[in-house]
């Protein structure tokens, strides 16, 4: 299972290498400039959100890692983000090989003093349906600034 979900989540970084390439066209002023009607506010604001929930999901809850979850302000430009996603990606990695046995085993997490008992292959599907969602957010608000979105669809 270990590789299925693997190539799974190498589709993922292939769209959002797409999007983070597209980012990257756009200025620096638009990539911070907050909007009150986008969700978390600017395009770092929605990249760094993406990051902290697989943060929490993955590396806190499943991986019971302690997270120092930083301010949006720290991540001054999309570079940083990307670092950001890195540690993301080896949290993904370790993930993998921790539940490669059984996808399915049930995990006990606290989520603001609930008890859930979930599957690794829940949290995996969340965290990246989680991604594509804000991905369409920072596509809508890019187009809202007037850039042209690129194509960042697994099949394209």
């Amino acid at each position: 299972m270990i590789d299925l979900l693997a190539q799974q989540y190498n589709l993922v970084l292939s769209s959002r290498k797409t999007i983070l390439d597209y980012i990257k066209t756009i200025s620096e002023e638009d990539f911070l400039q907050e909007h009150s009607t986008f969700g978390r506010g600017s395009i770092r604001n929605l990249l760094v959100h993406i990051c902290d929930t697989y943060s929490a999901w993955i590396g806190e809850r499943a991986l019971n890692k302690i997270i120092n979850y930083k301010p949006f302000e720290y991540y001054k430009n999309l570079d940083a983000c990307i670092i950001y996603f890195d540690v993301v990606n080896a949290y993904l990695n370790e993930f993998f090989k921790a539940y490669a046995d059984d996808y399915n085993v049930v995990i006990k997490i606290n989520r603001n003093g609930q008890i859930l008992e979930e599957s690794p292959i829940h949290l995996f599907t969340h965290v990246i349906t989680h991604e594509f969602h804000h991905k369409g957010q920072i596509m809508s608000l890019s187009r809202h600034l007037g850039y042209i979105p690129v194509d960042a669809d697994i099949i394209r």
